[in-house]
């Protein structure tokens, strides 16, 4: 005879984990969206205008060179977005 109560704690046991791990595959899905929607809006000019041009290019470029990103050759919105990752944003 099986004990009702370890089968209970096992049924329990799976249903949380695979709660878990639907859980874990959408906060997975969502970072991705997010990733893809910060690399769209600096893929170009026209998606980060506003906040590339926020910024005069004497300030953007030493606040770049002080966080240790090079700019020499570099587009503004690839300056932009690197000094974007480091500061933690994405």
């Amino acid at each position: 005879m099986v004990d009702k109560s370890k089968r209970d704690f096992c049924t329990r046991y799976f249903l949380r984990q695979i709660g878990e791990i639907i859980d874990g595959f959408e906060a997975g899905v969502q970072e991705a969206e997010q990733k893809e929607d910060f690399d769209n809006f600096f893929k170009s000019y026209e998606s980060s205008y506003a906040l590339t041009l926020a910024y005069p290019d004497d300030i953007l470029m030493e606040t770049a060179r002080s966080n240790g990103i090079e700019t020499e050759g570099r587009e503004k919105n690839e300056i932009v977005k690197e000094l974007f990752k480091k500061k933690g944003g994405y």
